[in-house]
């Protein structure tokens, strides 16, 4: 267990002893196998229970287990390798068949329709059609109009699956440089067939299938969900801002032709109701009360601010959340506690961040556990932290205000022609800092000891992308640090012992040379191996910083440099369409 989190004393986004805890256990979770294919059953701590029916399905755990990643990768860009390594594991598992296990087991007509839960009817369905009509999460692979279709991605429906992919797959090649995923892959199809994709035809496909129905793609047969939609459009973005594509324009064209129409304002302007899903088969349009619309602005965030932001306090003023003088209230799914919390800080709303953040820390039970890992228990007794609901919590953990629409927004792509730690004993050694002040043309690292029954041991690591080798200075304790030599044309590597300790390695890295444009990754491209010639043509202008305190991992201290360096549903009539 990490008994007190490394000490960085610097002005430069770092990692908390929270979020060092999350990325353990996301690091063992990831990299411990399991078997997701038709044989085989998930380990137990992979999330396939929480919100039951609409999210209780593994691949859920995967796509929720990267935002804080694509976070945290971004308060340590010079250390990356850790986060794409887990962030493969994620997408390798979503091509599974217990990633896509409701569109390949779940045929035809929900057999339960007669005798779902009371609080399923009176949230998911019709009033007109109970007991004739399928709960959302219920996918009916094979109803007519579509019939039987085995292919999980190139389906008419099932976009909560190919949308969360894209993402998951997005987040990767931003996090690592690498186009993985436009190598062909195989998913996991109906009756165990495969199917083979590249990431960028499931880009094609997706936006052919949303530019042909205005209202959007479904999920389930038959309902559109703008949750979904929103989510990835998402990845939508992150794509086009990764490859230099134009793809987020379809999502943008979305939000304008259905505000109207999945968003209820009244006269004075108020947010009276939002949509959960839209079935155009029965042309039925299932609305809920404005606490809803905490999803869809988490989302929506990066993606249209002002009008996420709308959403966001519309919702929390419905709850109440942001008046001192009322006790803060939620329903027994902390789901959309743990929303509010992460997008209240996105937005800096300290208020509303400070009420739900002292509920969160008396209902969501924090607990470091096993070696160096953390989680929230949310006071289940099961063995694991609970997946989902724990990845959303830690985006407010990970994360400072405008920290996920930076990612989004502002990609940093300059990381790949800085110098770079490579090579990490992970989890043995940590690292709780790694960025490049390219103005003072040093690399600043922060280590811990992940694993505490190895501190003392000898171990080392690598950095790339170097200008000239020959010209570092590696500083420790506010003295020369000897134990480094020159290895190959752009890398040195430094020898150390596991435990903390702060490096200050004067690189002469001072940002891309003068005029570049950050470069985008192109198809087939490993550009985290490109950076090295890209740092060699660098020059000495600081405008091109790769660090900007945007991201910060949790905490930006103020000391000086240190010496070394479920709200009730309402149903109408569907709108006119």
């Amino acid at each position: 267990m990490m008994e007190t989190p490394p000490e960085v004393r610097n002005r430069y986004p770092h990692l908390s002893g929270r979020a060092l805890g999350w990325l353990r256990h996301l690091h063992r979770k990831a990299h411990t196998p399991d078997d997701w294919s038709e044989d085989g059953t998930p380990h137990e701590w992979w999330d396939r229970y929480s919100t039951e029916p609409t999210l209780s399905f593994a691949r859920f755990d995967l796509s929720e287990s990267s935002y804080a990643l694509g976070i945290m990768a971004d308060a340590t860009p010079a250390w990356r390798e850790v986060y794409a390594g887990i962030l493969e594991q994620l997408v390798e598992r979503h091509l599974t068949f217990w990633a896509a296990y409701d569109w390949l087991t779940q045929f035809g007509p929900d057999p339960r329709r007669g005798s779902y839960p009371q609080e399923w009817i009176d949230l998911f369905i019709p009033e007109h059609l109970v007991g004739n009509y399928d709960t959302p999460g219920w996918v009916a692979n094979g109803v007519e109009p579509w019939g039987l279709q085995k292919d999980p991605i190139g389906a008419d429906g099932n976009l909560f699956f190919k949308g969360w992919l894209n993402l998951t797959q997005s987040l990767h090649a931003y996090v690592s440089g690498e186009d993985r995923w436009g190598a062909p892959f195989e998913v996991a199809g109906v009756e165990r067939s495969r199917f083979e994709w590249t990431q960028h035809r499931l880009v094609e496909h997706l936006v052919g299938q949303w530019s042909a129905n205005p209202m959007g793609p479904h999920c389930e047969n038959t309902k559109i969900w703008p949750y979904c939609l929103t989510a990835a459009g998402l990845g939508l973005m992150l794509y086009d801002g990764v490859f230099g594509d134009d793809q987020h324009q379809t999502y943008q064209g979305w939000l304008e032709h259905t505000k109207d129409t999945y968003y209820g304002v009244g006269r004075d302007g108020a947010l009276e109701w939002v949509t959960l899903y839209y079935d155009p088969l029965v042309e039925h349009q299932q609305i809920t009360a404005p606490a809803f619309a905490l999803a869809l602005a988490f989302y929506t965030a990066p993606q249209a601010g002002e009008f996420a932001e709308y959403l966001y306090r519309a919702a929390v003023r419905s709850m109440a959340w942001d008046d001192p003088k009322s006790p803060v209230l939620s329903g027994p799914d902390p789901r959309l506690l743990a929303l509010g919390l992460a997008t209240a800080r996105e937005f800096g709303d300290d208020v509303t961040e400070a009420r739900l953040r002292d509920v969160a820390e008396s209902r969501f039970e924090p607990r470091h556990f096993g070696e160096g890992e953390f989680g929230f228990w949310f006071n289940l007794g099961e063995n694991w932290p609970r997946g989902q609901l724990s990845a959303l919590a830690m985006v407010a953990e990970v994360g400072s205000p405008g920290a996920w629409r930076g990612l989004f927004n502002r990609p940093n792509l300059e990381k790949f022609s800085a110098p770079t730690v490579e090579g990490v004993d992970y989890p043995a050694l940590g690292i709780a800092q790694a960025c490049n002040d390219s103005e003072a043309g040093t690399l600043l690292i922060h280590t811990y000891a992940g694993a505490p029954a190895r501190s003392g041991e000898r171990t080392g690591f690598r950095v790339t992308g170097l200008p000239d080798p020959s010209s570092v200075q590696v500083i420790c304790g506010g003295e020369s640090y000897p134990d480094w030599r020159i290895e190959g044309e752009n890398s040195i590597a430094i020898d150390l012992e596991i435990g903390e300790r702060a490096l200050q390695i004067y690189t002469g890295y001072h940002g891309p040379a003068k005029g570049a444009k950050p470069g985008r990754i192109r198809r087939g491209q490993r550009l985290a191996q490109a950076g090295a010639a890209a740092a060699r043509a660098a020059g000495s202008d600081p405008a091109g910083a790769v660090i900007a305190p945007r991201t910060s991992g949790i905490a930006l201290p103020s000391a000086p440099l240190c010496a070394c360096c479920s709200a009730a549903s309402l149903s109408r009539p569907a709108a006119p369409i």
